[in-house]
């Protein structure tokens, strides 16, 4: 597919960062519509079309974007493409380095640690395309402070933000199934973790391994290299708990019921008595309410009923403005668990509207794709009028993307 123009992906971001459908942004332009506006179908096509840069909004819409979002044309609708402005926080942490005279210094290092948890925490909404473009410009840097002069508890320290970057940007990779380029940065990420002898990294390693095999239909190889992940990482970390949900996970695709309840017991004794995390949106750190989330997915693939409650559960707190407001891409990913788990309770009619909710949403990545043409398939087994619609938006938003093996277990 050819590049989204910079506007196109302005126009879906301001619109995701709202936590809207294309469906409520329809209703918000009519809201301030100066007269009367098409009908919603309509009006979502023309946003769908805008959004996937195919035809560049109209003077009437144009003025609507920029009355409702509250930015001028020349903000929203320029052309430049907004790398151009990656380089601002690298600038902004060398000039203080530069003001400190020193190679790497101690306020420089907490900067760049700071910029780390910063990217972690944005990666659940930000598309992965424009955060992989912030997390490569700030491994260059690493990159270069390496080079000069430094003192050995800064090398290591380094060496950990360079780790932790490796391995955000390989799940960058992966949620774009760039496959050759994910396994690369692990390569590294696991490399600086031995060098800064950092066990947690390593295991986040293979805990990130264990996924990409799942999304791969390679189920048994996810399960071995979750258990791996388990043995490396510091009993109840982060990592461990993740490792083990993926192992869960394994388990369910494989139809493996007692296994998978064992492994979903397993994690809600180690999280029970976790308290939130100041930043729980933070990719790298697990917390109670995720557990919810995983447990969701895990049952949806395990096909057992109870997770139509997780899901919508999980859904409701996902949207609400509690706990740091709406979360948008995961609840995309949600609603496509509880589309599965209405499948499996035979409400096809609900699980293909909340399936075309999550699709609609423009905010699947690539690596999600499968799961949404999982659910696809199964309501068009039930030969609903709905399927059509659901397999068409899909087609225009997503494309004709390579057929994926994953499957429920039997």
């Amino acid at each position: 597919m050819s590049k989204v123009p910079a506007w196109a992906g302005r126009l879906r971001a301001e619109r995701t960062r709202r936590g809207w459908s294309q469906r409520d942004l329809a209703v918000q332009l009519s809201k301030v519509a100066d007269s009367a506006m098409p009908e919603a179908e309509s009006m979502v096509r023309r946003i769908r079309d805008h959004e996937c840069g195919r035809h560049r909004p109209d003077d009437e819409y144009a003025e609507l974007y920029c009355r409702l979002y509250g930015s001028s044309e020349h903000a929203l609708f320029n052309d430049e493409d907004d790398e151009t402005y990656l380089g601002d926080e690298i600038d902004a942490i060398e000039l203080a380095r530069r003001a400190g005279a020193s190679d790497v210094g101690q306020e420089t290092l907490e900067r760049l640690e700071l910029a780390v948890d910063d990217l972690a925490s944005a990666y659940p909404r930000t598309p992965p395309s424009e955060l992989l473009g912030r997390v490569r410009r700030h491994l260059e840097y690493v990159a270069r402070l390496l080079d000069g002069k430094k003192t050995l508890t800064e090398h290591r320290r380094l060496l950990v933000a360079g780790g932790w970057l490796s391995l955000l940007a390989a799940t960058c990779h992966i949620d774009l199934r760039q496959h050759p380029a994910a396994a690369a940065r692990l390569r590294t990420a696991g490399q600086l973790a031995d060098y800064a002898e950092h066990p947690e990294i390593r295991a986040w390693c293979l805990e990130t391994e264990a996924w990409q095999a799942l999304t791969e239909g390679e189920f048994q190889h996810a399960m071995i290299l979750a258990q791996a992940a388990q043995d490396v990482a510091p009993r109840k970390s982060s990592a461990y708990i993740q490792a083990t949900g993926q192992e869960g996970r394994a388990w369910a695709r494989m139809g493996k019921g007692a296994e998978t309840r064992a492994a979903l017991t397993r994690i809600q004794r180690m999280v029970s008595p976790l308290p939130m995390p100041d930043r729980p949106e933070h990719h790298f750190r697990y917390d109670p309410a995720k557990s919810d989330a995983y447990t969701a997915t895990t049952l949806s693939w395990l096909g057992d009923p109870a997770a139509v409650g997780y899901a919508r559960q999980v859904l409701a707190r996902l949207e609400s403005t509690e706990d740091g407001g709406p979360r948008p891409r995961r609840a995309a990913s949600a609603r496509l668990d509880l589309a599965l788990a209405l499948l499996e309770t035979d409400e096809p009619g609900e699980a293909g509207h909340v399936a075309l909710q999550a699709v609609e949403s423009g905010l699947l990545v690539p690596s999600n794709y499968w799961r949404a043409k999982e659910v696809i398939a199964g309501v068009e087994e039930h030969g609903l009028a709905e399927a059509v619609e659901l397999r068409e938006v899909y087609r225009e938003l997503y494309g004709q993307s390579k057929p994926q093996h994953p499957q429920l277990g039997a």
